[in-house]
């Protein structure tokens, strides 16, 4: 999950590069959804830490990446100093020239003001430009999430619902909103896709340190601890398998054409 919206989590993007790689590698297979084409200009909106904004460059295109998080624009500029890359928020960002293509994966579950987002993303685009997202869908992490809330609840934080920092629409309810917007939605896809998370058994608990970080804020490293550990003995039974943590993911691809 890129972030590009300014929510609560902080972000170690070294932490992220290195044990939760899966976020790009996944985000290949909507590269060949978005085709690109060499001389077209493309903005990868959430870029992260660059992997899938350095893919569209090598395609030939020219590619401009943004994200919210400093950290993460600092660490893509490391990784790929040739491309451009800059801090915009999603929900309000200006491109100077309008683009071919708007390209985002694992972004848009961050940001609840989808309508602001969208609204920015139409501007960015030429007529007859194509947006191509994947991003967490209905049901998305669903276990996790109940789980989480019952564990806060155990130690006092009966707040739970109301520190969820995620966005999880089902494809009408997106559908709708872009086409209220002027675009025309010709792809669309919902489906499970259970995610193996890395480094065995310390999975779940880099996964929720990592993107659940919204939900600890306040609490001592003792009650964080608590917490974890209560999510990992209630999950383990449905998403640990052979010494691995997997996440329920649930995600929609969209494509969708300006008019």
């Amino acid at each position: 999950m890129n972030k590009t919206s300014v929510s609560n989590n902080d972000w170690n993007s070294n932490l992220y590069q290195e044990k939760h790689a899966f976020v790009w590698h996944y985000g290949e297979n909507l590269l060949q959804l978005l085709n690109p084409q060499s001389k077209e200009r493309i903005l990868d909106l959430g870029c992260g830490t660059g992997q899938l904004t350095a893919k569209i460059a090598e395609k030939g295109a020219e590619v401009i990446g943004i994200d919210s998080a400093p950290e993460m624009i600092e660490k893509a500029r490391q990784n790929y100093p040739q491309l451009h890359f800059q801090v915009a928020d999603a929900r309000n960002f200006q491109l100077s020239h309008p683009v071919d293509a708007v390209f985002s994966n694992a972004v848009l579950h961050w940001i609840p003001q989808a309508d602001n987002v969208i609204n920015s993303i139409r501007k960015s685009l030429k007529i007859g430009g194509r947006l191509i997202v994947e991003f967490g869908g209905k049901g998305n992490i669903e276990s996790i999430i109940k789980v989480l809330y019952k564990a806060l609840e155990k130690i006092g934080i009966d707040s739970a619902p109301n520190l969820n920092p995620w966005y999880f629409p089902s494809i009408g309810e997106y559908a709708s909103k872009l086409e209220k917007q002027g675009f025309e939605v010709t792809y669309s896809h919902l489906f499970s896709r259970p995610t193996l998370l890395q480094d065995k058994d310390a999975g779940l608990a880099n996964w929720i340190k990592m993107f659940a970080a919204n939900f600890f804020k306040g609490l001592s490293e003792e009650e964080k601890m608590v917490v974890i550990n209560d999510v990992e003995k209630q999950l383990k039974p449905k998403l640990y398998q052979e010494s691995n943590w997997f996440a329920d993911y649930r995600r929609i691809q969209i494509k969708a054409i300006k008019k």
